[in-house]
């Protein structure tokens, strides 16, 4: 009885495994759900914020026309976005998409002003040569073709100027050459541009207020009339203006003789366009200011 009550007591405790650590993935998983749920919610409040004309410009930039995708523009350099087709403006829709495919009939016409423009210039560089009055003068014509259109320049020489010193009046040569440009320049529809040019040279009397400005002004008004005289229409004249100084053709000697000059350009349709747009341009000074005593000039 004693021995049964001395018995040891063995206790079997079961000690319950626990799992492995799960790690933060369940961590990882909710940051991604809360992180796409704050753009979902920053996203709607831009929607909702933005006016309708730029979503309609945003949703237009993203979008490939079919034509572009199709058949592309007349060459590689005509790409002016990196998606073909999209604009840089965002809230503007118009001109955006045809910007990389320019409009065939757009182009045949400028190409047919540019044939008419080359063939004038033959005709007038015909004229010159055959011409016994013209041809010793042939070296103070430039003609050449610019962005702006074919540009005719009358170009002073030290010695053979295209007119009277300090003076608007043209020289006998010069008042030829004139009325033969106006008769070629009834071939073509386009408008023209008349400027006339000075060198530095700078007026001895200044105090009477008469300066190269108004000069150069008096000198394009005074080739428009004898275009005119030639038989050019008044209405193709869409710009007169004198620009004294203020653009030389010898810009590294703004007192050459060759920066006295009368600069008639055959617009294209853009640059007439943008003239229009600029709105009223200034009168040129009238010519009797020259006549009234314009001290002596270039």
């Amino acid at each position: 009885m004693a021995d049964e009550s001395q018995r040891p007591i063995i206790v079997k405790r079961i000690k319950k495994g626990h799992g492995g650590h799960h790690g933060g993935a369940w961590k990882i998983a909710y940051a991604d759900f809360v992180t796409a749920m704050m753009a979902f919610f920053l996203l709607m409040w831009l929607l909702g914020s933005t006016s309708a004309g730029a979503l309609s410009g945003i949703s237009q930039y993203f979008q490939m026309p079919l034509k572009l995708a199709l058949q592309g523009g007349e060459g590689a350099g005509d790409a002016t976005a990196v998606i073909p087709g999209g604009g840089t403006d965002l809230t503007r829709q118009s001109g955006q998409v045809k910007r990389g495919n320019p409009d065939p009939a757009s182009g045949q016409k400028r190409a047919e002003l540019s044939k008419l423009q080359q063939r004038i210039q033959q005709k007038l560089q015909q004229k010159m040569e055959q011409s016994a009055v013209l041809k010793s003068f042939k070296d103070q014509v430039k003609l050449e073709m610019t962005p702006e259109g074919l540009r005719i320049q009358l170009i002073d020489e030290q010695n053979r100027p295209m007119f009277q010193s300090g003076g608007a009046l043209p020289m006998e040569h010069t008042r030829v050459l004139l009325q033969e440009i106006g008769r070629e320049l009834n071939e073509v529809t386009n408008k023209i541009s008349i400027s006339g040019h000075t060198d530095a040279t700078r007026f001895a009397g200044a105090a009477t207020g008469y300066t190269n400005w108004e000069l150069s002004a008096d000198r394009a008004n005074a080739a428009r009339r004898e275009l005119i005289a030639g038989g050019m229409l008044d209405e193709k004249v869409l710009r007169v203006v004198g620009l004294a100084s203020a653009d030389p053709l010898n810009k590294q000697n703004v007192f050459s003789s060759e920066n006295r000059r009368i600069a008639i350009v055959i617009l294209n349709e853009e640059t007439e366009s943008q003239i229009r747009g600029q709105g009223p341009v200034a009168e040129a000074a009238p010519v009797a200011a020259a006549a009234a005593g314009a001290p002596a000039a270039p």
